[in-house]
């Protein structure tokens, strides 16, 4: 399901997966694909790790990533759930094809 809310998606974000939901700051954001599968990438991700430990393993490397490169942004753009949906977000076959706990290869 997909919510249009600039509240809820946070400043410098366009959206955010929260399952079941994809927060979208603009309605126009709904168009963009690589946008969209880059969300149902997060949400696959979520529903793998029964959701909520997938926010705590998220927060958990936010935070090491941090520590490492001492920088919020290096530290998300390389936080392995991050990561596996930012590479893959073109291939719009990506969660067929994707295997079980796919974002362990990108840790």
């Amino acid at each position: 399901m997909v919510v249009v809310s600039k509240y809820i998606v946070p400043r410098g974000f366009t959206g955010i997966a929260l399952f079941p939901f994809v927060f979208l700051r603009h309605a126009s954001l709904k168009e963009d694909v690589l946008l969209m599968n880059h969300e149902r990438i997060h949400l696959r991700q979520q529903l793998e790790l029964l959701i909520l430990p997938f926010f705590v393993f998220y927060v958990l490397e936010f935070i090491w990533r941090f520590l490492q490169y001492r920088s919020c942004y290096l530290a998300y753009k390389n936080i392995s759930f991050e990561r596996e949906a930012y590479t893959n977000e073109k291939d719009l076959n990506y969660i067929k094809s994707r295997s079980f706990w796919g974002f362990v290869g990108y840790l």
